[in-house]
């Protein structure tokens, strides 16, 4: 009974020293603290790409422009396929038939008039065997693509890369720590909070370099294509105590 009256007296203090606390504004005062964000990237060779070809066709009926896209698609695929891509790695997507609409003179309120339909789609091809890309593009312009919406690279598992991003910045944040609490000679504690700004990785798109072999016609070179280095960059943010 007296043990269950001595628990009973302390929580009550306990109760009364925080209600007091809250009535007076007077709340224990937090920590000194230093907060500091590290930065960082690293570079890593690519080791998957996607291509995105493009089929656009123009006609007066949307059946008609339909089966010239159609046709067109048919033969890209028969010819990537040729070049030994597996076929789960070549997806068909985004087929549409849009209106196109006569031009319209200034001050003619008439309503717009149909004069023909567009049919596209998007041939995405994702390849792991690098050297395949220049075939890839240039199987599918000699094949009717009249559209290259990209070649982009990526890494099939950025785990690695992503954590020394993040290490090297917790490095950072640690060295400026360091030399900021040297300069007010003042003792650094342990960290408070750490949190993750963000880690991304910087696609890594040669649609620029390649874009002017869309519009040649049976280019006599084959396209040339270059993977370059992906960038992961990292941030973080850091919460140090300041030791009395």
């Amino acid at each position: 009974m007296k043990t269950k009256t001595l628990i009973l007296v302390v929580l009550l203090a306990a109760f009364c020293s925080t209600a007091f606390a809250q009535v007076n504004g007077i709340w224990p005062q937090p920590p000194d603290q230093i907060v500091v964000t590290g930065n960082a990237e690293v570079e890593a060779a690519p080791d998957i790409a996607t291509v995105r070809l493009g089929i656009l066709h123009q006609s007066t009926s949307a059946k008609d422009a339909q089966d010239q896209a159609n046709r067109t698609g048919l033969a890209i695929l028969k010819a990537i396929g040729m070049l030994g891509v597996p076929s789960q790695q070549i997806q068909t997507s985004r087929l549409t038939i849009m209106p196109v609409y006569s031009q319209q003179r200034p001050n003619n309120n008439d309503a717009p008039r149909i004069v023909g339909y567009n049919a596209s789609n998007m041939i995405t091809v994702t390849l792991e065997n690098l050297s395949q890309i220049g075939p890839v593009v240039d199987a599918g312009l000699d094949n009717g693509a009249n559209q290259l919406e990209g070649v982009a690279f990526g890494l099939k598992n950025d785990g690695p890369s992503r954590e020394q991003a993040l290490r090297l910045a917790v490095a950072e944040a640690q060295g400026k720590a360091a030399a900021m609490s040297s300069a007010l000679s003042v003792k650094l504690g342990t960290p408070l909070e750490v949190s993750e700004s963000g880690v991304s990785i910087v696609p890594y798109d040669k649609s620029a370099e390649i874009q002017p072999r869309v519009f040649a016609a049976q280019a006599i070179s084959p396209t040339p294509v270059s993977t370059g280095q992906l960038t992961i960059r990292a941030s973080v943010t850091i919460r140090y105590r300041i030791n009395p």
